[in-house]
């Protein structure tokens, strides 16, 4: 029986207390005994953690006091064993690091998004509704998407997310007209990207993929469109269609490269 709950949520937000809110959010944690990672920056919040379910819940309750976070609803899914070794709450710089100051979600307008069943119905019909046709773009390091990915989505082999503004200046022709989705493990550099997609003016519609691979395994069933797993920063390494651990995922030939922090 899957008896622990595992949530990941982000929200960008301005957060100049982020010391403050680090030492709270720390100390109800430990005292629920939840592992996992929680980052806070003065961007926002990016989290990770398990635990029975009546402890988890009682540390979002607590998360949910601050009238900045009363709308954040984390994604769940189910394990057997909890996947983190420990918990760590820290403030980094940035909750997922860009290295581009200008790209502040917390301040700029978000860029739109496209719901998981409406990606399905596109994809399904080779074009939006404006009858463009529609680039799925992979935000995420080479080695996740080597794990599973979108059918025909382009992948720019980037080894960490900070690469990729320069990966769309080198090839910002594959993208130039096209309806552009970009995607990630659960929305978060996806939701920057698109706003540095905008920025560049390609001509035509930037879209997020609204909860990124995580909520269209949840929102569609049996995944159209997307083939292999979902790699997560943690110890079930990828997940399926039903937000199951893989049995067997499809591993890359090497993972020396392979960084385990969710803000890289």
């Amino acid at each position: 029986m899957k008896s622990v709950l595992n949530i990941s949520a982000y929200q960008f937000v301005r957060l100049p207390d982020a010391e403050a809110l680090r030492e709270r959010l720390h100390e109800r944690a430990l005292a629920l005994d939840l592992k996992g990672t929680v980052l806070l920056a003065e961007e926002g919040i990016n989290l990770f953690l398990a635990g029975t379910p009546e402890a988890v819940r009682a540390w979002v309750a607590t998360l949910h006091e601050d009238a900045r976070f009363a709308a954040l609803q984390p994604k769940e899914s189910w394990s057997e064993a909890v996947p983190f070794k420990k918990l760590l709450v820290k403030v980094k710089p940035e909750i997922i690091r860009m290295n581009h100051p200008a790209i502040r979600p917390d301040q700029l307008e978000r860029a739109p998004a496209v719901r998981p069943q409406t990606l399905a119905r596109w994809l399904d019909q080779g074009h939006d509704d404006e009858g463009r046709p529609v680039v799925m773009l992979d935000t995420r390091n080479a080695f996740e998407v080597d794990y599973g990915a979108f059918d025909g989505a382009i992948d720019w082999r980037i080894g960490k997310f900070s690469e990729f503004p320069e990966a769309v200046q080198a090839h910002r022709a594959e993208l130039e007209g096209k309806t552009v989705v970009s995607y990630c493990t659960g929305g978060i550099r996806c939701e920057k990207a698109a706003i540095y997609l905008q920025q560049q003016g390609l001509g035509a519609p930037v879209y997020q993929l609204e909860g990124g691979i995580l909520k269209y395994f949840e929102e569609t069933g049996n995944a159209p469109h997307y083939h292999g797993g979902c790699f997560v920063f943690d110890q079930r390494e990828s997940l399926d269609a039903g937000l199951a651990p893989e049995a067997e995922p499809a591993r890359p030939a090497s993972e020396s490269h392979r960084s385990k922090d969710p803000a890289g």
